[in-house]
């Protein structure tokens, strides 16, 4: 199946050379990629560009992925239905689960994948 419309997809993530990874293999499979280094800037992105799906880490200074994912989800008009794969170093899930309100259904840990692994469980979020 043809990408007739390229995908948007947003990579808020702290470190640049996983960013930097993840954002050219990502642009390579014919995504449009948008790229923030933490969590403020990773919201005022989304709310600009309404991004096909977000990949949001937890861990970043300025505001974390918790924090960034609420204020998310306070965007009615938008944000509240975003589509979200959460990148976290917690192994402990169910801590996150709870923390989000079973809002983010798709987690990577990050100890336990690897780039194919990502662009699969995004073409998986977005039936592509």
């Amino acid at each position: 199946m043809g990408q007739d419309l390229k995908h948007k997809v947003l990579i808020v993530e702290d470190e640049a050379p996983l960013r930097s990874a993840i954002s050219g293999i990502l642009s390579a499979d014919g995504f449009v990629v948008i790229e923030a280094s933490n969590g403020q800037e990773g919201l005022d992105v989304a709310l600009k560009e309404h991004p096909d799906l977000i990949l949001l880490d937890q861990m970043m200074p300025v505001m974390d992925g918790l924090t960034m994912l609420g204020k998310l989800r306070a965007d009615e008009e938008w944000g509240k239905s975003a589509k979200v794969i959460f990148l976290t170093n917690i192994n402990d899930l169910d801590k996150v689960a709870k923390e989000t309100e079973g809002g983010v259904p798709y987690f990577l840990v990050k100890s336990d994948w690897n780039i194919t692994d990502i662009v699969k469980k995004i073409k998986e979020r977005l039936s592509v």
